[in-house]
Parts: C-alpha cells; structure tokens; sequence
C-alpha cells in the first residue's frame, strides 16, 4: 500500500511538474495576436491527458494545483482568478463531452478552451464590472477552435504513443 500511495505521489508530482513547465514555456514565449487573451495553452495538453488517463477528479486537481502555483510564481491575483475561473470551466466542460462519446480528444479540447475563454471573460467582467469585456468573446473563440484543434492533436498523439508503449 505505500509503494502505491508513493507511486501515485511521484506520478502526480510529475505530471504537475510538467504542466508547469508547458505555463512557463508559454509565459516565455510570446504569442501576440494583438488581442489579450489569446494563448496557446500548452499545459491543457497534461488536463486533457490526465482526463482521459485518470479521470476528471484527478484532471481538475492537477489543474487547480497548477494554476494556483504558477500564478503565485509567474503572476498575481487577477491572474489567478482568470486562469482558475477558466481552468475549472474548462475540465468540467471537458468532462462532460468526453462523456459524449462521438468526440475526440480533438473535439473535446476545442469544448474546453471555449470554456475557458468563457469562464476568464466572465470573471473579467465581474472583476471589471463592465459587460464591455464580452465583445472579446467572438474573437477568442475563433482562438480557441485554432489552438483546442492543436492540443487536442498533441494529445491525441501523446495517448496513442503511450498506448503503444503500454503505459
């Protein structure tokens, strides 16, 4: 029983570790199309997987853990509270059409970035108190189609490579 809480531990710690790394990489790399926002959003490759791979609980604390350490390391509150409001809206989204079983990895991606454009300029108008903020909205889900289309392919990938591997 303690090898496999110690298993499970290491195996998290990894994954969190390199959903981390994917926002670092992402906080260092600029990807500006001229519209706030508008991000790649590399570390949903690791929500995606760890859904597929372990299930939604597992997904959205990973997912919690990692907006929460990021944006105290990389960011600052309004930071965080974008990122969690979208990040949860996200995996639930997620959780629901993978539960949908004629999507992909592919389709199931694009539903959780629109969710989290969703779910980030919702908290930005609270936060901001204007509803000025949904005029955004359009633009980041044309974003979000493009880069959900490119993580979910990336994961899709990932999952049949670890298939072939057995792991």
């Amino acid at each position: 029983m303690v090898k496999d809480m110690s298993k499970k531990v290491a195996y998290y710690g990894c994954i969190l570790s390199l959903a981390m790394i994917f926002s670092y990489v992402e906080f260092l790399v600029p990807f500006n199309l001229g519209i706030p926002g508008i991000k790649l959003g590399l570390a949903n490759i690791i929500a995606v997987l760890v859904l597929y791979k372990n299930g939604f609980k597992s997904s959205m604390v990973i997912n919690i853990a990692r907006v929460l350490l990021v944006g105290i390391i990389f960011g600052n509150i309004f930071s965080i509270i974008y990122s969690l409001s979208g990040g949860i809206l996200s995996v639930a989204a997620m959780a629901l059409a993978k539960k949908w079983r004629a999507l992909s990895p592919v389709g199931v991606s694009v539903i959780g970035a629109t969710a989290h454009n969703i779910g980030q300029i919702a908290a930005a108008a609270i936060v901001l108190e204007t509803a000025a903020v949904f005029y955004y909205l359009p633009f980041l889900i044309i974003s979000a189609v493009v880069t959900g289309v490119l993580i979910g392919l990336s994961t899709t990938i990932i999952i049949s490579r670890l298939k072939s591997a057995n792991i």
